[in-house]
């Protein structure tokens, strides 16, 4: 079949690599230039798909990275995997939006189109039907094909793929899911049919809301049990023991990514629009998780008085700009958070991540014009113009602070723990009379 995806970032690029691996044509379809020339050459900037994934299938035309509107014509199947950010705490679905408009004008009778950006219960049916009605004079479920399967993609999770990972799947008539589920079929091992587009949407924000309100809830309790005096981590470790009843959730420098920052809000925000209620515990995992950047700056301030220092003229080295461990995404990661503050502060902030490559995983500083929120997609802001380092053992002894956020693989924590004068670990992934763990 011909395949289009709408969105080449860390859910659109390896569903199109798979797609094309068996045996489809696809067309990968951005409106990131920058993207597009990279992949076009056999660049990846996601880690789980590497350049040696990639090539074979530029080389063999199975694949096609492109911003030309169209080479859209003609699809079988189209998939939209775009951004779906907050904008002042509303839903930002302009890119929904605009790729329903895109697809609709190619839309043939027999075509299906699947949504895998993460929103709102109803958006499948409420907004991209009418959209995409609208502009191709079709109708869907009796003329065309129209679901929603949720995007479970875990960037650098080296054990769960696209492929090993279930799929839920939706349809909005039976024979829309018959074929919904036929094409993720060929791609995953195992695919999970649910009765409609809005029970799979809701799984999405089920699944993000469940491990931010777990998050949130072990992050307070890191706080509470510093000023305690107590070490929330064994405690966590002893927990961990349970064999029933207990999942582990372990404390960090806040949440980032697109799942945690903004799909719970999402579901916070339908159910205030459609029944005038709030949704308690999202609010509250949203203040804890949020304002965890602002608690390690807080403690890193703490720790520089303590050694008769103030941040302002501190030499402070970051570790990680990523917002998980041994990945690129830096999307809504808290080291923005992190860095703005100390910089605001009057800290000389500098930087080492091996994943984060600027240009890439971040975007260059903001081009007039840009829309806002494809200059955040890249991971922009405060982490565009930090200064980049390695994290050798000069540059390690030379700063007055050390924050571990990310912990990547790639770095030494032995010469972590043997240059450094002073280390605030967020991640538990150090030892030694220097370091303090969150």
């Amino acid at each position: 079949m011909r395949v289009v995806i709408a969105g080449q970032g860390y859910v659109g690029l390896p569903l199109a690599v798979r797609a094309a691996e068996v045996g489809h044509r696809v067309v990968g379809y951005d409106v990131d230039e920058r993207r597009i020339k990279r992949l076009a050459v056999g660049e990846s900037y996601v880690e789980d798909i590497p350049a040696e994934r990639l090539r074979p299938l530029l080389d063999g035309g199975s694949y096609l990275p492109s911003a030309d509107a169209t080479d859209v014509a003609g699809f079988d199947v189209a998939v939209i995997t775009v951004p779906t950010p907050l904008r002042d705490g509303v839903p930002d679905l302009s890119y929904i939006e605009a790729s329903a408009r895109l697809l609709a004008r190619h839309l043939r009778p027999g075509a299906t189109v699947v949504l895998e950006s993460t929103t709102y219960p109803g958006t499948t049916e409420e907004l991209l039907a009418p959209l995409l009605e609208q502009g191709s004079g079709l109708r869907a479920g009796a003329d065309f094909h129209l679901g929603y399967s949720p995007e479970r993609i875990d960037p650098g999770n080296p054990e769960w793929k696209l492929e090993n990972t279930p799929k839920v799947v939706s349809g909005t008539t039976a024979e829309g899911l018959a074929a919904v589920e036929g094409f993720y079929g060929q791609l995953v091992e195992r695919t999970v049919p649910v009765s409609s587009c809005k029970e799979a949407e809701l799984t999405k924000l089920l699944e993000n809301t469940f491990r931010h309100v777990n998050i949130a809830l072990v992050n307070e309790l890191a706080m509470f049990a510093h000023d305690l005096g107590i070490d929330v981590w064994e405690a966590i470790d002893a927990a961990s023991t349970k064999p029933f009843g207990f999942l582990r959730f372990t404390p960090g420098p806040g949440v980032g990514g697109h799942c945690l920052p903004i799909d719970p809000s999402y579901l916070s925000w339908r159910v205030e629009r459609a029944l005038g209620q709030s949704f308690r515990f999202v609010e509250l995992a949203n203040d804890v998780n949020s304002h965890m950047p602002d608690y390690v700056v807080r403690r890193l301030t703490e720790a520089l008085n303590d050694r008769q220092r103030s941040v302002n003229g501190s030499r402070v080295l970051v570790l990680g700009l990523a917002y998980k461990k041994n990945t690129g995404d830096a999307r809504e990661t808290p080291a923005a958070r992190v860095v703005e503050l100390l910089t605001r502060m009057g800290a000389d902030v500098r930087a080492a991540d091996p994943h984060v490559v600027a240009g890439v995983h971040v975007a260059e500083p903001h081009i007039p014009g840009q829309r806002a929120a494809e200059h955040d997609a890249h991971g922009g802001g405060p982490l565009a113009s930090v200064r980049r380092v390695e994290a050798t053992p000069e540059e390690l002894a030379a700063a007055d602070a050390v924050v571990l956020l990310a912990d990547h693989d790639e770095f030494d924590y032995e010469a972590v723990s043997r240059h450094a004068r002073y280390v605030l670990d967020c991640r538990r992934r150090l030892t030694g009379a220097s370091v303090e763990v969150l």
